[in-house]
């Protein structure tokens, strides 16, 4: 049997392998040192054998990938800081961290398909690479923004002003400063950086390849942030970035009073993604417009005229001061009771159109022919027929008025993705009610918008700097919205909360607590159908998505119930023993001691969770338990993962366990009853599951 490796994903491996496929020639070998008898020794002994390693050749790579070699003083275009090098390396190199279930803390634990992950999001990332590599529609986050401050997430790269002078070459031979050491210099653009950049290079790898991240950030490091996104994703799949005007002027500022923040959007393959996405958006109030419309038309009688009803709708749209100027344009309806607005039907181009484009069409009431536009119309006389026949051109009094197109608002329920958002508001006020108290949440509306924009129904929507938890109320509220099941996976660092905070008054230890409650209070007001007021629709459905009917036939549509529940899963050291990861590194009086290689206080579910991170196994997969000849057995996913990690395991269990014909079948080393079990262990699979992948831990 196979043993686990128990350990996150070593990044540097993965990538030499990748090197390996593009250039063979680039790779050799090195000798890391020699091992005898479990020991490991830096020189040759005798009896010793060598420890043999892949290394990349990187003068050699250098020249494949340059037509002349690339030397470290040559001057060159590149971004670059101090401790840059070591920020790679740490995203690269692994943990033996684990992931550990808490099912009081958990809603609906058993059922439930969205994960709440308490952690530093550096280990988290990490640790999901096995499980969730591919499968992230989207990365939602909103990371700590820059004001000079301590970061919480400093991964030993805080460094005083002192070591960054002497790293980034900032002092003279003698030691002096050449320049002044402020708030604003490079020392804080430094700690940040090496905090960002780690994370952004472990959470592309988790992105599907149609996948997309959303990051919200301040005029303090969005030039750094771009760049690094650049690096990491690549210049060509820059969606582009919005400029969000939060209609509110820094009072505090020294220079121009910023009133605006940015969201910067990166595909991990823009090609890809925009295969999938058409990069549209909902209109916000078209369905509000359209069921308004529908009021006014069906009072239309004897006393009411329909151009009476036209009127008063009109009206009514121009009294709607959340209404944007192009949805202001559709203010009439026709007399099917189609809301539109006229649109041109002149050809759009310098050059005359073909003759086919010259064909008049002919007013319905005089039966004369309209006028044409100069250059032709904008479509040929096929499409013009048709538009004619679905009662879409609209016509003058009489033939002398150029006839125009009808554009349907049904037909378009979406707007392009526009680089200006302009909200000034703050959810404040949706926390207050909830009873939740926190600084500068997320705006529900914004993620929800993005959210239903830019992932399908089921997609899963990662957030690791979580906060408020606002990623995962705006994923439960747009999914009983829409009927959709999409899952959310929330990390967060339970920082502590400040003493002084209403948060730390109202009882709350740290922003995990807050996270948490949250998403149980709104999860309860969606699960009664109280839901919240908000700005995008019911029905509407982002582009390329199956449609769900509209707003009035919804209403009375009986949805699957919406997903309100999180498994909670805490990081901690692994249920492992030291001596399972460096037994040449163990004293070995410590051995004499141990009677197990798994830490006394971690409980077989704990276990179970670190061989589902190893195996990949999705962390919200069922899991059914159950007693076989007195031996609890845990199977997860349907028959995907079957574990006994009991003692005393008979031929009796291995049996019933290998004759579900499990993917995987995983025991603890020390799980057998006898030697007569373990022997028989392999030919008992063989018999009834020889498929069955079997691993030891």
């Amino acid at each position: 049997m196979e043993k686990l490796k128990m350990q996150s994903i070593n990044k540097v491996n993965e990538n030499v392998e990748r090197i390996a496929a593009l250039f063979p020639n680039c790779i050799t070998e090195v000798v890391k040192g020699y091992k005898k008898e479990g020991k490991v020794y830096d020189y040759p002994i005798e009896g010793s054998k060598a420890i043999v390693e892949k290394a990349v050749d990187f003068d050699l790579l250098k020249q494949e990938l340059s037509s002349f070699a690339v030397e470290g003083g040559e001057e060159r275009y590149q971004f670059t800081w101090a401790d840059k090098k070591k920020s790679i390396l740490l995203a690269n190199s692994p943990i033996s961290k684990t992931l550990r279930p808490c099912r009081e803390e958990s809603v609906n634990f058993d059922t439930t398909k969205n994960l709440y992950i308490e952690g530093d999001n550096l280990d988290v990332l990490k640790l999901l690479q096995e499980t969730y590599m591919g499968k992230v529609k989207m990365i939602y986050i909103d990371p700590p923004y820059n004001t000079g401050n301590d970061f919480v997430y400093e991964d030993d790269f805080a460094i005083s002003a002192e070591e960054y002078l002497e790293r980034s070459n900032a002092t003279d031979e003698d030691g002096n400063r050449l320049f002044q050491n402020n708030d604003s210099n490079g020392r804080f653009h430094t700690d940040w950086l090496n905090m960002i950049y780690p994370r952004l290079k472990l959470a592309k790898d988790l992105l599907t390849d149609d996948g997309v991240i959303i990051i919200n950030m301040d005029e303090n490091e969005i030039t750094n942030l771009q760049k690094i996104c650049i690096e990491i994703f690549g210049s060509s799949n820059d969606l582009g970035t919005i400029i969000w005007d939060k209609r509110n002027p820094k009072g505090d500022a020294r220079g121009i009073s910023y009133q605006h923040e940015y969201i910067v959007c990166f595909a991990k393959n823009k090609q890809a993604f925009l295969d999938v996405c058409d990069m549209k958006r909902p209109k916000k109030n078209a369905q509000t417009m359209l069921n308004k419309a529908v009021q006014f038309f069906n009072k239309i009688n004897l006393t009411y005229t329909f151009e009476e009803a036209n009127r008063d709708y009109a009206k009514w749209v121009s009294q709607q001061t959340d209404l944007t100027g192009g949805e202001k344009a559709y203010n009439a309806f026709d007399t099917e009771g189609n809301v539109f607005r006229p649109v041109s039907m002149a050809w759009p181009n310098n050059k005359k159109a073909p003759n086919d484009y010259f064909v008049p069409l002919i007013h319905p009431l005089s039966g004369k022919a309209c006028p044409i536009p100069a250059k032709g119309w904008r479509n040929p006389s096929s499409t013009m027929k048709a538009l004619l026949n679905a009662n879409e051109i609209l016509f003058g009094n009489d033939e002398t008025t150029q006839p125009r197109r009808k554009y349907l608002l049904k037909n378009n329920m979406h707007d392009n993705i526009p680089s200006l958002l302009y909200y000034g508001g703050s959810d404040s006020d949706l926390l207050s009610s909830l009873g939740i108290p926190f600084d500068t949440p997320k705006v529900v509306d914004i993620v929800k918008e993005h959210v239903q924009s830019f992932t399908n129904n089921d997609s899963i929507i990662l957030d690791f700097f979580s906060g408020s938890a606002t990623t995962a109320h705006a994923v439960m509220q747009l999914n009983a919205e829409d009927g959709g099941n999409r899952k959310f996976i929330l990390v967060q660092l339970p920082e502590v909360t400040d003493e002084k905070s209403e948060a730390a008054k109202a009882g709350y230890k740290n922003i995990c607590e807050i996270g948490k409650e949250r998403i149980r209070r709104a999860g309860a007001k969606i699960a009664n159908g109280m839901g919240f007021v908000t700005n995008s629709l019911v029905g509407a459905t982002a582009p390329g998505r199956p449609p769900v009917g509209n707003a009035s036939s919804r209403a009375s549509e009986a949805l699957a119930p919406t997903d309100i529940g999180f498994r909670v899963l805490k990081t901690d050291t692994s249920n492992m023993e030291e001596v399972f990861y460096k037994p040449n590194e163990v004293e070995q009086s410590f051995l004499v001691s141990l009677t197990d290689n798994i830490k006394p206080d971690r409980s077989p579910e704990d276990l179970l969770f670190q061989v589902m991170l190893d195996m990949g196994v999705d962390l919200a997969s069922p899991i059914k338990v159950e007693t076989v000849a007195g031996k609890k057995v845990f199977t997860v996913g349907g028959d995907n993962l079957i574990c006994c990690f009991d003692s005393g395991v008979t031929k009796e269990v291995v049996t019933a366990i290998a004759k579900q014909k499990p993917l995987y079948a995983v025991f603890r080393d020390s799980s057998f009853a006898d030697d007569s079990t373990m022997v028989s262990f392999d030919q008992i699979f063989a018999t009834y599951s020889p498929t069955t992948e079997r691993r030891v831990i």
